[in-house]
């Protein structure tokens, strides 16, 4: 099925207007596809080679590529400059490591201002079956464009649900078991392990909020979507989230040197959920006691460092305002 063609012009490794970013990828290249892939990476140029192979070799759609590389030291730059060349993909150097967050904020500002219809949105780690995509342009049609975000079952390596990436049906609960053997499944919340959204959308809700650094990013930016829109999981559209571990993230079990994460994490929740009223501060302090207790009865070591690192994002979430970007290129 056919994607279009895209006239953008790009000035080979010149700087981006406005962005003060390096775009690569050749000289005065034109984009072929209105679909662009947005891939965040940070120091994991195997992964990402894997990705970017599943991306350019997706059968019955196309798409070109954005590569946000948050600054990696293990050679990515070089592998993706040397192996991928435009007009597929086009590798973006951040300068520093912006987080997930980040990366997504600018991702998703690259592809709107290069006039791509469609972003489709993933970590590194994302290795999209062979008609993940397909199958999105498929549920596109079937919805007649009826929808605010579409997102994609996500497994784990062994096959079973990734159960760090189910998507929310409410605040209080995702998909699950029955939900799998249907096509469309209305949903208020997914991840950023491939989200498919419209440019027209991310020009009238806003980008991902930087700041959020890492977790939580995704869902909030997907709740503004799904307040004005309906929105779905697409079951047939399956990725494989090749992450260490497919749980969801526990303080009480992590480690002792990953606790700043987990500030961002409590800080973030706070932000993201306080938009919902009562039933969002229900599931704030529901889920924050359940935390307290789950490091005081199973952390095998810094517990008083775990309860505190939970206090202080707390604490910094209710003090926390993020201006949400909006894109105007006028």
């Amino acid at each position: 099925m056919g994607t279009g063609l895209i006239r953008k012009r790009l000035d080979g490794w010149g700087k981006a207007a406005e962005s003060g970013i390096l775009l690569g990828g050749g000289y005065g290249v034109e984009m072929e596809n209105e679909i662009a892939a947005v891939v965040v990476t940070y120091n994991r140029k195997e992964l990402l080679r894997q990705c970017l192979d599943k991306l350019l070799n997706q059968e019955g759609a196309a798409c070109d590529i954005i590569v946000i590389d948050n600054a990696s030291e293990d050679g990515t730059a070089e592998m993706v400059q040397q192996e991928y060349r435009a007009p597929r993909v086009i590798y973006v150097n951040t300068g520093q490591n912006l987080g997930g967050a980040g990366g997504f904020r600018t991702g998703a500002r690259q592809a709107v201002k290069l006039g791509y219809k469609y972003i489709w949105m993933m970590d590194d780690d994302t290795l999209p079956e062979s008609d993940a995509l397909c199958e999105l342009v498929k549920a596109d049609r079937k919805l007649e464009g009826n929808w605010g975000f579409l997102s994609s079952a996500a497994y784990w390596t062994d096959g079973e649900v990734c159960v760090a990436n189910r998507q929310k049906k409410t605040i209080f609960t995702f998909i699950g078991g029955e939900d799998y053997k249907r096509d469309l499944v209305p949903v208020v919340m997914g991840s950023f392990v491939s989200l498919y959204v419209k440019s027209s959308i991310v020009r009238e809700v806003g980008l991902p909020i930087a700041e959020y650094y890492i977790w939580t990013d995704d869902y909030e930016f997907c709740g503004r979507i799904s307040q004005r829109y309906e929105c779905y999981a697409v079951t047939k559209s399956r990725v494989v989230h090749a992450m260490k571990n497919h749980v969801k993230a526990n303080l009480a079990m992590d480690h002792i040197s990953r606790i700043d994460r987990y500030r961002c994490l409590f800080r973030n929740d706070v932000h993201c959920y306080r938009r919902y009223g009562l039933k969002g501060w229900i599931y704030i302090i529901s889920k924050d006691m359940y935390n307290v207790a789950n490091i005081l009865l199973h952390a095998k070591d810094g517990k008083a460092e775990k309860v505190k690192a939970l206090l202080d994002g707390v604490k910094e979430g209710i003090r926390f305002f993020p201006q949400i970007e909006m894109i105007d290129f006028r």
